[in-house]
């Protein structure tokens, strides 16, 4: 008797790098908002982040969220928290080990407010897949004048 072969449905390369960056989204230590970022080139993991406070500070989840004690609504006031978003510390992990984020591909748990979309502009990324979005309008714009292109895919 012939064993039936079990069925398998491997991710797509987009629902893989998604589940990456929610995978690195639970090593987040911000008490608001858990954001996992995976920088791809060529279907190769190039570096992740989180969003947290800097090496070697305080994290928020051992003394307290500042923005919740100032009660600073989403997506307003980026300056007046101790940690770096996701998209951050992604461009800076890229930069400490030398690697090119040139016409690399983001993925990431939540769209990019305004001040990380400008710095994924400068570092040359093109493409940004979401699983997430984030009330950011400006940021929305400012990605579509540079021409990077945005999907959002909800399976992550």
């Amino acid at each position: 008797m012939k064993k039936k072969k079990k069925l398998y449905k491997r991710p797509t390369w987009d629902e893989y790098f998604l589940e990456v960056a929610v995978l690195v989204s639970k090593r987040s230590t911000c008490l608001r908002r858990s954001v996992g970022a995976v920088l791809v080139k060529d279907k190769k993991i190039l570096a992740t982040g989180y969003n947290g406070a800097p090496s070697g500070l305080k994290h928020c989840i051992d003394i307290g969220c500042l923005r919740e004690k100032l009660n600073i609504p989403s997506g307003q006031r980026h300056e007046l928290c101790r940690g770096l978003h996701a998209e951050q510390n992604v461009l800076l992990q890229a930069a400490l080990y030398g690697i090119s984020t040139k016409d690399s591909a983001l993925y990431i748990t939540n769209q990019p407010c305004i001040i990380c979309a400008k710095m994924l502009i400068n570092a040359g990324i093109k493409e940004i897949v979401i699983s997430n979005g984030y009330p950011d309008k400006l940021a929305e714009k400012f990605l579509k004048e540079a021409k990077i292109k945005i999907r959002k895919i909800s399976n992550a």
